[in-house]
């Protein structure tokens, strides 16, 4: 049996220079949900593992002047549930970590590791895209932050560079008027893998949309930033045609594959579906702040 060596560094200083020491043999531990099972399974075969749970700023929720959030890429979906602001500021962004595994689950996972995975399908990703947040990186050369966006590069793959740790996202602050949603289709009722999954968030003006992202997950690469979809809502009070031209855009977006859990027709039909669903709960949402 190979011999795995586990450190638990306090800094992040100490976790970059054991992660990039290591040479690419090293897997980081946030909260192990998908790790694990890899090693289990034989998909991954660390050398080292670095477990970042004992570093404050990867573990702590931070509330910003201004009114955002920053997360800590080891923060659980558990812990997340329980803060008495962030629910109420980003619904969508929680309801989507939520809804990684179950409840027993949510006790370890966090969107962090979701993000690093490199799951197109990750339920935290479309909602984090949607919400404009950011990562904060660290690793050899120092600092940097990166849209959530442009961090998947591929089913598995991430842009980090070698020796780079996601340390943590930043939500930013909510303008008044605004709300966002996360919906996913999936074929069983719980702890399944998204067929198809759509985040949106809304800035609402006397009824007129004046800012949009939408963010689309499991139906191509990497998760999406639907550019168009939201050109299509903003400047509108979400009259039918607008809702139209926000789903087509969806689905014209869509490069599925064919699987078991669902076809490439079906993955596309499914996006704009999803697409004006979550459109209305976010605008209602938005009535509210």
């Amino acid at each position: 049996m190979t011999e795995i060596r586990y450190i638990a560094p306090t800094t992040l200083d100490e976790a970059v220079g054991a992660y990039a020491a290591a040479a690419g043999a090293a897997r980081i531990l946030a909260g192990g949900t998908d790790l694990l099972v890899q090693m289990r399974s034989g998909a991954a075969q660390p050398g080292t593992i670095i477990d970042i749970k004992k570093i404050a700023e990867t573990t702590s929720i931070q509330e910003t002047p201004e009114g955002g959030f920053v997360i800590g890429a080891a923060v659980s979906g558990a812990v997340l549930a329980e803060h008495p602001r962030l629910g109420q500021a980003w619904p969508g962004v929680l309801e989507a970590i939520n809804l990684i595994g179950s409840t027993q689950v949510q006790g370890r996972a966090s969107a962090g590791g979701n993000l690093c995975n490199g799951s197109p399908a990750g339920d935290s990703v479309p909602a984090m895209v949607a919400a404009g947040a950011v990562v904060n990186l660290q690793g050899p050369n120092g600092r940097r932050t990166m849209p959530v966006e442009a961090f998947p590069a591929g089913p598995g793959r991430t842009n980090l560079a070698p020796g780079e740790i996601l340390v943590s996202f930043t939500l930013p602050p909510r303008p008044k008027g605004s709300g966002d949603a996360y919906l996913r289709m999936i074929p069983r009722t719980e702890m399944d893998i998204a067929v198809v999954g759509v985040g949106v968030s809304l800035t609402l003006e006397n009824g007129t949309v004046t800012a949009a992202r939408v963010g689309l997950g499991a139906v191509a690469p990497t998760v999406l930033l639907v550019e168009d979809a939201a050109k299509a809502l903003i400047g509108s009070k979400l009259e039918d045609a607008a809702l139209e031209a926000a789903a087509a855009a969806c689905s014209a977006a869509c490069k599925p594959i064919n699987d078991k859990r669902g076809t490439i027709a079906y993955r596309i039909k499914v996006a704009g579906v999803l697409l004006k669903r979550a459109v209305a709960i976010a605008a209602e949402r938005a009535g509210r702040n």
